[in-house]
């Protein structure tokens, strides 16, 4: 990565304004200091902040950002940054131009067969056999046409030709409006996609193409980074980089140890924030997507930079001499990454990979190409069988000898043959069928275009009609993925209904507000519904907007302790994963001892619990029968009635001797379970009968889902007989 680095100063010449005297004098800070840091990794990285900028919190400063408040709303600083540190927008690869595709349109092998054949047809239309034979050269019906039929030879090349032509057209026409119809969306998506940032205080979501450098960003869990930036603030946060390095291990990424975060990797484990420190080209993967040539614009400025330098030194040798050490300097990168272009071009196209055919493509080709054959045999059948024929009647029948002056005749007898024989061929190849297929699947596409389903390539839709098995997710999916606590087991208490705050003692309802406030993404959160009379809006896990939403059911506030225990007084997070399936956050309590905090899959986290709150609020032991017993009627009666169980439970734990908070298996255990909730999640009303039409249509559905079995079960009960992974 350190070379693609270094060839960002090649690819982004500097602008007016933008020298190194000008970012001092703004920022204290430069485009060229950021991306040098940019490439560094670990303690590199963590010597080369300390040695220019102390701390991150030194660099904020140089960036005149707050770690805390983040950057303001002020419009002039913000275009000023944009200005100086460049747009978080990558220029788009070229689309391809309507006679590329017509051009690839034309490499289907059906169609080349009849390309060759409807040429060939053409031009042996236009030869007129001979006139009239010769009594000295004997006289042989050779199936001579009509004069008529000569004359209407051609059109039988020329609607070969047509059809080919109509394939064609509809083919690259479909491809180029559908690709413009593909980047209006993605421009439109672009557009509607946001992350989240922290401006004048406050959490804001903004979309990503307005993200500028010294802007806050906070991280979480399933995040696709839009920036590079350094780590100011970490929770157990894990990083998957294999799309910038290869690695398929996560990276694990803290302030002490490695904080450096590049844009287009996975926020795979945790949460945080950063400090946004380069955005659209001058980022890793805006570097990557340049070398790749997705920057054409600034390809096209290289070449005629460097187009004006050879002209230069062509002109004036001595010159170039002398300059030749500090272009060298400057151009050095470039040469390494481009050394040999000649070389590197031929292997470019070699290794360019063959747009792959369907399954429809394949068969057709490869019938195309039998006809073909057993064509080209027949015809060569039908020329021999006529020159025998000739010869026989000819120079045996009829007895005539081989005279010098009749050679031409003879020859023109010869090429008549050979133009039945090509006829025979072109008769044999299906010029109907490649258009055929080709109308059929325009009509699809446009079929499906009614069904709000974009298809890009035409034989897409073809490969899609070849599906036998559709594996389909459940949570958001299948159901409307808006979760509900809608029972409650809590001190020793089943409620079909979520209870008044006077059914629960105060101690109870204490604890659980604090364990849900505390120990779910502060990210998550109920909003005022959009409409006056519609349902509260959920932002964020909706499985933690699930038990928000029962904190607010228990007239409790959320936000009230969330405000006494900002996130960055969190003390130690065990972020959810699908390993663990629970989530644990430890806090401070005023006395120095510490309190974990923990949710997760009953079945996982009740095997944890060690103690149960009673009704009284005090704990009482767990015993594995009482274990079992709230398993039989608590666990998987919820499940049954397809509801996700989600147990929530507490640890005490003191400050001397301090817990060893790597060793996960002894802090996450011996706790105490406060409750146990079931959260529904209703099934889309379009889906039962969607799945009764696939399974007409001889498809397999199958639902995919880490939910309790029992949960599974009762969903397929619900919707039709799908098959559970």
């Amino acid at each position: 990565m350190g070379d693609l680095g270094n060839s960002t100063v090649d690819f982004h010449p500097k602008k007016p304004g933008m020298d190194k005297g000008d970012h001092e004098g703004d920022f204290g800070v430069t485009v060229e200091e950021l991306s040098s840091l940019m490439e560094l990794r670990g303690p590199e990285a963590l010597q080369k902040i300390q040695e220019n900028y102390t701390d991150t919190e030194t660099l904020c400063h140089r960036l005149k950002t707050s770690p805390a408040d983040g950057l303001s709303d002020n419009p002039a600083d913000l275009e000023k940054r944009r200005q100086v540190f460049g747009m978080n927008f990558i220029p788009p690869k070229k689309p391809k131009t309507f006679l590329q595709l017509v051009w690839e349109a034309l490499q289907d092998v059906t169609l080349i067969i009849l390309e060759i054949a409807a040429i060939i047809s053409l031009g042996l239309s236009f030869y007129q056999p001979p006139g009239g034979d010769s009594e000295a050269c004997g006289n042989v019906s050779s199936g001579a046409e009509d004069e008529g039929e000569a004359e209407a030879g051609w059109i039988e090349g020329a609607a070969i030709l047509l059809s080919v032509l109509c394939v064609v057209l509809v083919t690259a026409f479909n491809d180029w409006s559908k690709e413009k119809q593909f980047r209006g969306l993605q421009s439109r998506i672009e557009q509607e996609q946001r992350f989240a940032v922290v401006r004048n205080g406050t959490v804001i979501q903004i979309p990503v193409a307005e993200i500028v450098v010294g802007d806050i960003a906070q991280i979480k869990y399933g995040d696709l980074l839009p920036a590079d930036g350094v780590l100011i603030q970490g929770n157990d946060l894990k990083i998957d980089e294999s799309s910038l390095t290869g690695e398929s291990d996560h990276v694990r990424k803290s302030i002490a140890k490695d904080p450096m975060l590049l844009s287009g990797t996975h926020v795979m484990e945790g949460s945080g924030k950063m400090v946004v420190t380069a955005v659209g080209v001058n980022s890793q993967t805006g570097i990557i997507f340049t070398l790749l040539g997705a920057g054409e614009m600034e390809e096209e400025k290289k070449d005629c930079k460097k187009g004006k330098q050879d002209g230069t030194l062509e002109n004036n040798q001595n010159k170039a001499k002398k300059q030749d050490e500090a272009v060298a300097m400057e151009m050095q990168p470039l040469k390494s990454a481009e050394g040999g272009e000649v070389e590197e071009k031929e292997k470019k196209k070699a290794s360019v990979p063959k747009k792959e055919k369907s399954v429809l493509q394949g068969k057709l080709t490869k019938l195309a190409v039998q006809i073909g054959k057993a064509g080209l045999v027949m015809s060569a059948i039908t020329v021999i069988i006529l020159m025998l024929y000739f010869v026989i009647e000819t120079f045996v029948i009829q007895g005539m000898t081989w005279l010098t002056e009749c050679t031409p005749i003879y020859v023109q007898y010869f090429v008549k043959f050979f133009i039945i024989g090509v006829t025979v061929l072109v008769v044999a190849v299906p010029e109907g069928l490649p258009l055929a297929v080709t109308i059929s699947l325009a009509y699809s596409v446009k079929k499906m275009m009614k069904d709000n389903n974009l298809v890009r390539h035409l034989d897409a839709c073809e490969t899609m009609g070849n599906a036998t098995a559709i594996c389909s997710d459940k949570t958001g999916t299948l159901t409307t993925n808006r979760m509900t606590v809608v029972q409650i087991y809590i001190g020793d208490q089943l409620f079909r209904e979520i209870p008044r705050p006077d059914q629960i003692n105060p101690k109870i309802v204490e604890l659980i507000t604090s364990a849900i406030a505390v120990n779910c993404a502060y990210t998550s959160k109920i909003m005022a519904a959009d409409k006056e009379g519609g349902l509260p809006k959920q932002v964020g896990n909706k499985t933690e907007c699930a038990l928000l939403g029962l904190v607010l059911d228990l007239k409790q506030e959320y936000q009230a302790v969330r405000e006494q225990i900002p996130e960055e007084k969190l003390y130690k997070v065990y972020t959810f994963n699908s390993v663990r399936k629970s989530m644990s956050t430890v806090i401070q309590m005023p006395d120095g001892s510490f309190r974990l905090y923990s949710k997760g899959a009953s079945e996982i986290l009740l095997k944890k619990c060690s103690f149960v709150l009673g009704r009284d609020g005090e704990a009482r032991a767990f015993r594995p029968r009482d274990k079992d017993e709230m398993v039989k009627k608590v666990i998987e009666p919820m499940a049954c009635n397809g509801l996700r169980t989600i147990c929530i439970a507490y640890r005490e734990l003191p400050a001397d001797p301090m817990p060893d908070w790597d060793n996960e298996t002894d802090i996450v255990s011996n706790l105490i379970c406060i409750t146990v909730v079931g959260i529904e999640d209703p099934v889309r009303a379009e889906v039962p009968e969607a799945i009764r039409k696939c399974q007409r249509a001889g498809i397999t559905v199958r639902m995919v889902t880490g939910d309790n079995i029992n949960t599974a079960r009762f969903f397929l009960l619900c919707v039709s007989c799908i098959q559970v992974s």
